[in-house]
Parts: structure tokens; sequence; C-alpha cells
């Protein structure tokens, strides 16, 4: 049985459980403010990034890990594992993917990049099917399928906490922003096939809010959906709001709660609030 090492980007939430994997290793992106650059997770937290973002003067951006940080990282890992498994961010958000491809053709260890078409949560999510797949004895390519399967069946909705900030990242065209601003639109983000598309137009938090638990009612109704994931930018008072909601009207499925973290804050804005749940099972 081959020794995996699975690799990820700071875009994926690690829990307590994956923290302490030793053979889980996050590369971290990059954060830019005012043209002082910032490593994800490691020189910023995400309370330290919101406080900033009210006084940046320039739009703020973020960028993938360089190709040298995958090379190294590889490099590294040869010496103990027989294979590199990389779940990454949407290769259509970010140049993350492309990064990784382009180490793994300088280094000798065997490298499957995995584009999860996703982010933050359910990103994770694929991360511990991938592990848990492995653990069951399941080879390479069968993992790479199954994930494939539940990366698919993924449905994630999301209300923007700032158009501004979506428009100054360049997230949003000038004429979105200031329709969106001036006709207090509040859209329904959703993420398909890994990128960013507005589902729905509403006029106001509640009725954004309740049409997504209707997006989530019609898939349980249809799939019998077992587990969904409360994605939040910093207040987790609005994700535990959502999470007594959710339980009261889905007894049976299994809620989780977890911020999106620096990069993504960065576009989207601290009042970010979804929900991501994935169809199928394997």
């Amino acid at each position: 049985m081959k020794k995996i090492a699975w690799v990820t980007d700071s875009t994926a939430y690690l829990d307590e459980e994956l923290r302490n994997n030793p053979d889980v290793y996050q590369v971290p992106m990059t954060i830019v403010l005012d043209d002082v650059e910032y490593l994800d997770g490691k020189d910023l937290t995400a309370e330290e990034l919101y406080k900033k973002l009210k006084t940046v003067k320039t739009p703020s951006k973020t960028s993938q890990p360089p190709v040298g940080v995958f090379m190294e990282l590889y490099e590294k890992l040869e010496k103990e594992y027989d294979l590199v498994f990389a779940v990454l961010i949407s290769s259509k958000l970010s140049g993350t993917v492309a990064s990784s491809v382009q180490a793994a053709q300088a280094v000798n260890i065997p490298v499957i990049t995995f584009d999860s078409k996703i982010l933050t949560y359910p990103l994770t999510s694929l991360l511990k099917k991938g592990i848990s797949l492995a653990e069951q004895g399941a080879d390479v390519e069968e993992i790479k399928e199954k994930l494939e399967t539940v990366r698919d069946s993924n449905e994630t909705y999301v209300m923007i906490g700032s158009l501004e900030q979506l428009h100054r990242s360049g997230r949003m065209s000038g004429v979105q922003f200031y329709l969106g601003s001036m006709l207090s639109i509040k859209p329904i983000i959703s993420i398909e096939d890994g990128t960013l598309n507005t589902k729905e137009k509403v006029r106001s938090d509640k009725k954004a809010r309740d049409k997504i638990f209707e997006y989530l009612r019609s898939s349980h109704e249809k799939y019998g959906v077992e587990e969904v994931y409360i994605l939040y930018g910093l207040h987790k008072q609005a994700a535990d709001e959502w999470q007594r909601e959710l339980e009261g009207m889905f007894p049976d499925i299994t809620l989780l709660s977890c911020p999106i973290g620096a990069v993504i804050g960065v576009h989207a804005g601290e009042h970010t609030i979804g929900i991501s749940w994935n169809n199928a099972k394997v």
C-alpha cells in the first residue's frame, strides 16, 4: 500500500483532526495589503485581516503559492512518501492548481493534483474523504474517481458580505456594483463548475437566506443530504443563528460551521455567510 502525503492550500479549513494528521501539509496563499505581502495563516489571521481592510488605501489582492514553494515541499516529501495527493482550490478561482502541476513536472515523486472546483470547508471535506478512502484501502485511481463524483455533486450558495470588496478585488464589475448598491440588491452567489455565478438577486438578507434554505430543502428531498457546511466571515453569531434555524428545519442533517478564512475574506467581506453540501454519497 502506497504511503500518501496529502497537500492542500490555506483556503482549506483544517480542523483539529487534520492539524494533528502527520501526513497533511498546507501551503499558504499570499495576501497583499497596501503592497505588503502576508502569508495566509502565518503572518495574518482572519481577524487581523478584516481590521486592516478598513484602513487600506489600495485594492487588496491575493495570489497563489509560487511554483517554487510547491517544488520545495514535494522534494521534501520524496524522502518519506510514495505519492503526493494535492487537493486544491478551484483552478477557475486561483492559479494554485497550475503551480502544483508545474512543480510536479520537476520532482521525482508522483503527484496527483486534484482540482476541487471549490474552496474553504467544502474543499476540506474532499480532503477528509480522500484520506478516509485511502485508510479503507482504496487505490489512488479509485480515490480520484470517487472524489470527482462528490465534487461534481456540490452545491454552494453564499450571501456576499461586501459588494464593495468584491468589486475592489476585481471579482465584480463596476456596473454590477453600482446597480447592487443603488438598488440594495442582495445577490446570492453560487459556485458552479468552479466559478462564481449570480444565482439570484433579492432585496433583503432575509429573502436571500430563505431562498438559500429553499435550495437546501429541494436537494434534501431529492438526494437525502447528510451533511451541511455553514460558511461565515468574521461573525460566528450569524452562523450560529443559521444553524439553530436549520436544525429546526432539518433535524436529520449534520451541520458543521466554519470560517471562510482570510484569503476569501479579502474578496467577500466579513459579513459573508452561506451554506454548502454534497449530494453524492460514496
